[in-house]
């Protein structure tokens, strides 16, 4: 097998299918940047060829069933122990960790913001903003949303959390995440995911960059039961691109910071962290593209619950309720019969953060632009302006296709609660409420007669 060098100076083998990815998800994947880097038959042999250390990264406790059970075996030139050293404490101010309750903070109400703007000499880490959060990461339950903002590469940094995966979806630019098992690059209509304990580096490859981060604090994102939908459509399987082995082999001056409870932890080593050559399992990091995501819907009248739109769920300890799920709205056909075909007017017991990536959301043609979020808690109402409800009300409800349209909601069973810069320094629309205000009474008590 011949090597190459990718230009974020990883090493990865030449005959690396659909340049570079794997494809699958939640497959048991097999990958070396070296010939025979990869025992066959055992996972940790007497003795390592090419002198690499066996090391395993596990994703769920020893004893989870088989079903459930994620681990990956790395061969690399240095274990673990030697990627840290000494730690301290370091302190990056606008990346908050639930439960982080401000009592100077509402949360309770309906909000919208406009895009968080961009600020020079921002990496991956300094440029993270978080908007909520939810749960308890010491209990390993529940979420945070953020918003990055970044314009310059991580430089001789590396990055892992202790307490979470991430479901990173981009906005504007592209990213390179070099991991220890693999290169992800990502660009809008995409999305990520980095396990917890994964270490990386973040490289802008165009910018400035922006997008939305789902935190997760609990269960490990998966598929949704498709149910009587059957085996296709939605998110596929195949569809998911895992990357291939790739390792640096660097000695240079290096600092990694560890996410563990909340707090942020740095220490300094003299050599890059990023030097599996192979491995083999199922623990890794993906992206996907969500141009492949398939659609479903009503074909005659009414139209189904938005859950009908999830692309991945974390679940909790109890059915049927999520941790977390992330919904993607599409461009789709509506043709539902005599029925109003935007999202309706309701309370959830859920509460919905919503994002847009690109194009005009539907329930929200005015103020809601591309890469601006909005927030609705639990139990609090909402649904389509007057101008989408008069819109819809009032359509010739023939075949329509919503074209060049992408926004997604992370949806928790947990109350989101505001950060202190979600609430003061992102740009709030403050006359958000006011967007029902003009909803008009139409009631007249007349027999027979519809609004």
């Amino acid at each position: 097998m011949n090597t190459q060098t990718r230009p974020s100076g990883l090493v990865r083998g030449a005959d690396a299918a659909r340049d570079g990815y794997m494809p699958g998800f939640g497959n048991d994947f097999e990958t070396e940047a070296l010939p025979g880097a990869l025992p066959q038959g055992m996972n940790s042999p007497q003795k390592c060829e090419y002198g690499l250390y066996g090391e395993q990264l596990s994703g769920t406790p020893f004893t989870a069933p088989g079903h459930q059970n994620e681990r990956t075996w790395c061969y690399r030139i240095r274990p673990s122990v030697r990627h840290v050293s000494r730690f301290e404490t370091i302190e990056l101010p606008y990346w908050k960790t639930a439960p982080a309750v401000d009592p100077d903070v509402v949360s309770m109400g309906q909000f919208r913001w406009d895009p968080v703007p961009h600020a020079d000499g921002l990496t991956w880490l300094t440029g993270m903003r978080t908007m909520t959060t939810a749960g308890d990461v010491n209990t390993q339950v529940g979420m945070a949303a953020h918003v990055y903002v970044v314009t310059d590469s991580m430089r001789d940094e590396y990055f892992y959390s202790a307490d979470s995966e991430l479901l990173v979806v981009p906005q504007e630019g592209r990213l390179r995440f070099a991991t220890e098992l693999g290169v992800i690059d990502l660009e809008p209509q995409e999305v990520a995911i980095l396990p917890r304990g994964l270490v990386y580096r973040v490289e802008v490859l165009e910018g400035p960059a922006r997008g939305f981060v789902c935190e997760n604090y609990g269960q490990k994102f998966e598929l949704p039961g498709r149910g009587p939908i059957g085996a296709n459509c939605m998110a596929n399987r195949r569809d998911f691109k895992t990357p291939v082995a790739a390792f640096e082999d660097r000695d240079a001056p290096s600092r990694v910071t560890v996410k563990w409870c909340g707090r942020f932890h740095r220490t300094s080593i003299d050599h890059s962290p990023l030097d599996v050559v192979a491995w083999h399992g199922n623990y890794a990091p993906c992206k996907y593209d969500l141009r492949t995501y398939c659609p479903v819907g009503a074909i005659l009248f009414d139209h189904p619950d938005p859950s009908i739109f999830t692309v991945l769920t974390a679940p909790s300890g109890i059915e049927g309720t999520a941790n977390i799920d992330f919904v993607l709205f599409r461009d789709r056909w509506m043709v539902a019969e005599d029925t109003f075909r935007p999202p309706w007017y309701h309370k959830n017991i859920m509460s919905e953060l919503m994002g847009n990536i690109h194009g005009i959301y539907d329930a929200k043609p005015e103020g809601f632009v591309p890469g601006g979020m909005s927030l609705h808690n639990m139990m609090l109402p909402h649904g389509p302006d007057r101008g989408a409800f008069e819109g819809a009300s009032n359509a010739d409800l023939k075949p329509v296709k919503l074209e060049d349209t992408m926004s997604f909601m992370f949806e928790t069973r947990f109350p989101q609660h505001l950060t202190r810069f979600a609430a003061q320094e992102a740009p709030l629309q403050e006359d958000y409420v006011e967007v029902w205000a003009d909803l008009p009474k139409l009631y007249d008590g007349t027999p027979g007669k519809k609004g």
